[in-house]
């Protein structure tokens, strides 16, 4: 029998039984489906942490003040130590080696109005280096730059989150918004940036999306620390021009930063790179573990399709005795009825496929779980939904196969 009459004669029979083979179908159906569903939900975690991590820079050490309460502030000022400041980053660019440029930023926490609504904010104080290092834009109008900087001017860019909680249907550039006591003209709002998880130690809670940014001389004129215990700068971030040596320098920075502090330890050291690693092989793991009791649901779908085949050949034993005596070989019969399995399991798969696509669809639209579809994850579930079939269908085929004519035609 020629391959196109075997897939003719097992699509009749598919659809001569629609309930039965339906229903064997679904196991295939659900374990192609999950495997699409649970593999586009690891490949948009990972693409969020990516993200994450290039609005870090991952070439990038980061160096964090730590939180302190004031009696805790009190006893490290005593020790010498007042915090990560300019000085700090200047000792970086100019002591260690492969800088290739240092940012040093100021923080505070503050109230910003317009006109009847109002929202808290962290305000960013930046050089000019950190465009550079971070390579950070807006999304819409301009960001911070060095003409900002120099003539220490009134102007800032919010990010997404609190530009839409003071605007939520006008645009802000041009518009002055209330900082404190102080007026500031909007220049720029930036793009949605990523949100920071508890895995980013001193960054844990950070929403970008809630920052505001202006230049430092604005920063340092403009808002008096209400703290004078409080540090000069609340973190600096280092680009370094040779990835492979972030350990290295880190500990570089490390024992600098120690020499200047007393050893006090007052700062954290963050090294983007290698949080992302830890990261990615968590994700892994997590993704392994999920397709695999995803695939689960496949290999029930194969001892499904096994048990209606093998039903089958009980059904159609005196046919298959027909076909021998009339000439058809083993090799016929085994064809036959592997190609029936086949075809059940690439139904369930093709099924299972756009089921798959639809519930990653779904749960984007329905959660704040982001799902990314790739080619390689569709055609993995689909690969096995056929292996399945021809591994579980051989077994009923060749028991087929197997059977001597005369005693197949006498069956009842």
């Amino acid at each position: 029998m020629q391959l196109g009459e075997n897939f003719y004669v097992a699509y009749a029979a598919v659809f001569d039984h629609k309930l039965r083979s339906f229903l064997t179908m679904l196991g295939i159906i659900f374990g192609v489906a999950s495997v699409i569903a649970m593999l586009s939900i690891g490949e948009g975690a990972k693409r969020q942490a990516i993200a994450k991590y290039q609005d870090l820079g991952v070439n990038n050490i980061i160096i964090r003040d730590k939180k302190y309460t004031d009696e805790e502030l009190e006893e490290i000022r005593a020790r010498f130590s007042q915090g990560l400041s300019m000085a700090d980053a200047n000792a970086i660019m100019e002591v260690v080696p492969m800088i290739e440029n240092v940012a040093p930023q100021a923080e505070r926490e503050v109230e910003v109005q317009f006109e009847d609504r109002s929202g808290k904010a962290t305000l960013i104080g930046i050089t000019p280096s950190f465009t550079s290092i971070l390579n950070y834009s807006a999304g819409n109008g301009i960001f911070i730059n060095e003409d900002h900087y120099a003539r220490s001017l009134k102007v800032c860019v919010l990010g997404a989150s609190i530009a839409g909680e003071l605007f939520p249907f006008d645009d802000p550039v041009g518009k002055d918004i209330k900082i404190e006591d102080q007026w500031l003209e909007v220049v720029g709002v930036m793009n949605t940036k990523s949100l920071f998880t508890e895995t980013v130690g001193e960054l844990a809670s950070r929403d970008l999306n809630t920052d505001i940014y202006v230049a430092m001389t604005t920063f340092n004129k403009r808002f008096v620390k209400e703290n004078l215990l409080e540090s000069e700068v609340k973190q600096i971030t280092v680009k370094i021009s040779n990835p492979a040596k972030l350990i290295e320098i880190a500990g570089i920075i490390k024992q600098l930063l120690n020499r200047h502090h007393f050893n006090n330890e007052d700062f954290s050291i963050i090294i983007p790179y290698e949080l992302l690693k830890q990261e990615e092989k968590e994700r892994r793991i997590y993704n392994i573990l999920l397709g695999s009791i995803a695939a689960i649901s496949l290999l029930v779908g194969g001892i499904g399709i096994m048990n209606i085949m093998l039903a089958s050949v009980l059904e159609r034993t005196r046919e298959i005795g027909i076909r021998r005596a009339i000439g058809a070989k083993r090799k016929d019969i085994l064809n036959q009825f592997l190609t029936e399995a086949v075809v059940i399991s690439i139904t369930g798969g093709i099924i299972g496929v756009a089921l798959g696509l639809l519930i990653s669809l779904f749960i984007t639209l329905i959660t704040d779980i982001t799902t990314s579809i790739t080619l390689y994850s569709v055609v993995i579930a689909f690969f096995f939904s056929v292996l399945v079939g021809i591994n579980f269908g051989y077994f009923p085929a060749k028991k087929a196969s197997q059977l001597i004519p005369i005693e197949a035609i006498r069956y009842e």
